[in-house]
């Protein structure tokens, strides 16, 4: 197996563990509302009136934006998006609900770590 043969297998594995944790966030955590909490930041973020609505389409987002990474169409643009949705929302829980997030503002840490996987898998090891 040649170097070119690991990188492409690395950016593939990549590419299902980055997915995967859009369908986590989406599926489970908002649309099946497993993690309460994620409507709780929706409603301090866009208010109460419809929040699990609200929700819903959020979590219905993440699970298209999963589809997106696994149709490999266009993954430049993807993985922009990704880091710039990643940056906005993360951004806006920072600063209008820190008390509600899973580690505070420490989860800030994570979104940048989250924000380099996704850099590092797009920009420095798919060669397509």
């Amino acid at each position: 197996m040649g170097n070119a043969t690991t990188v492409r297998k690395i950016n593939s594995i990549l590419n299902l563990c980055i997915a995967a944790v859009w369908v986590a966030n989406g599926l489970f955590c908002k649309v099946l509302n497993l993690v309460p909490r994620h409507q709780q930041i929706v409603a301090g973020i866009l208010g109460n009136e419809h929040s699990r609505l609200f929700t819903v389409l959020i979590g219905l987002s993440e699970i298209a934006m999963a589809s997106w990474i696994l149709s490999r169409i266009k993954t430049r643009l993807n993985a922009i998006a990704q880091v710039a949705v990643v940056a906005i929302m993360n951004s806006l829980e920072f600063i209008l609900v820190p008390q509600l997030l899973l580690w505070g503002k420490l989860n800030s840490l994570f979104a940048f770590l989250f924000i380099l996987v996704v850099y590092y898998n797009e920009f420095r090891l798919n060669k397509n």
